[in-house]
């Protein structure tokens, strides 16, 4: 495995699923009321790695068949990532938003369940970032796509179940706006460095 490859991957996964947004504020709600954790976390966990893989051994495969298909994906990649970094920079200076969570009454397995999965199947924006972005960027790294993979699923596993079982300790952090203008800034330098590796094709 090569090391380097995987740290990119982590990065990136990590990067991609940090933005807040309704599955976050879901898992969040769920660790803060400490109700079906471990279903809700390995859920959205195993869903980024099933489109993750599906991303990155699919789109190697397409770009083997469709020769033009590779800078056209590159080139959107790195506009779409810039355009993130940019607006997550934005956020950072301009936004007073801070991760809340609403009470609410308990829900069952079968219901906090099919709710979870459809927060993340149903969400356009997921298979943007894991299918398109993320197996378009494992193809700079020819032969080791595995590594930038399982870099990826691991940001994923690392992040879902930090959030769902933290979640009491990143509740009193991430009620302050400022906690997430940093984050938005760390997300936006990262986006910006990938978007200009993928231009020059490294």
């Amino acid at each position: 495995m090569n090391f380097s490859v995987y740290a990119t991957g982590l990065m990136m996964g990590l990067s991609l699923i940090v933005a807040i947004g309704a599955q976050n504020a879901f898992i969040l709600r769920q660790g803060l009321r400490n109700e079906h954790v471990f279903a809700v976390c390995l859920a959205c966990a195993l869903s980024d790695a099933a489109l993750i893989v599906l991303g990155v051994t699919s789109l190697q495969r397409i770009a083997g068949l469709l020769p033009w298909l590779d800078p056209v994906m590159r080139y959107g990649g790195a506009t779409f990532l810039a355009w993130y970094g940019a607006k997550s920079l934005y956020s950072a200076l301009r936004s007073s938003a801070a991760l809340t969570v609403a009470a609410a009454e308990t829900a069952s397995f079968s219901r906090t369940l099919v709710t979870c999965l459809a927060l993340t199947w149903l969400n356009p924006h997921v298979y943007l970032d894991t299918v398109v972005l993320l197996g378009t960027i494992s193809t700079r790294y020819p032969g080791e796509q595995a590594s930038f993979a399982l870099g990826a699923v691991t940001g994923s596993f690392l992040f879902f179940f930090s959030l769902g079982y933290g979640a009491t300790w990143l509740r009193p952090i991430f009620s302050k706006p400022s906690s997430w203008r940093m984050l938005e800034t760390l997300v936006a330098a990262t986006m910006w460095i990938i978007a200009f590796k993928l231009i020059r094709g490294v």
